[in-house]
């Protein structure tokens, strides 16, 4: 039997890249430069890189992995990973919340009842860095 894999818009903002405003998108966004307004996608997933600084009115996401600067507050419908030496000022709504050691984090966490059908604390994490496709580690 084939496996079928599905392949998804990616979107990178890159390290020199300043964004004021409100941002919509739709697949994975990769924001590896600054950031400020508002962020909204009822279907996507972003990733903040490691030297990305996002000071966000609003960030409105199904899921984002957090490895930069994120400064307010962040909706994640299905789950909000804060990623080793990131930093987070502001409160997060989730379904599922994983915060590594040596994160510097500031807000509350509120956790949402409608949990997603898949258990994502099962999933291996190479599982999941497959499915991202994009890493902030490769990105200068």
């Amino acid at each position: 039997m084939a496996e079928i894999i599905e392949k998804k818009n990616i979107t990178i903002l890159g390290a020199e890249t300043e964004f004021d405003g409100t941002l919509t998108f739709t697949d994975r966004l990769v924001i590896t430069g600054k950031f400020t307004g508002k962020i909204e996608s009822n279907t996507g997933d972003l990733e903040i890189a490691k030297n990305a600084v996002c000071k966000v009115e609003s960030l409105s996401v199904n899921s984002v992995v957090i490895y930069g600067d994120v400064e307010g507050q962040i909706n994640a419908e299905e789950r909000v990973e804060i990623c080793s030496g990131s930093k987070v000022d502001g409160d997060v709504k989730t379904a599922r919340v994983r915060i590594a050691n040596n994160v510097d984090f500031n807000g509350q966490v509120t956790m949402l009842d409608n949990e997603p059908e898949v258990d994502l604390f099962s999933v291996a994490s190479e599982e999941y860095k497959k499915a991202m496709l994009v890493h902030s580690d490769v990105i200068k």
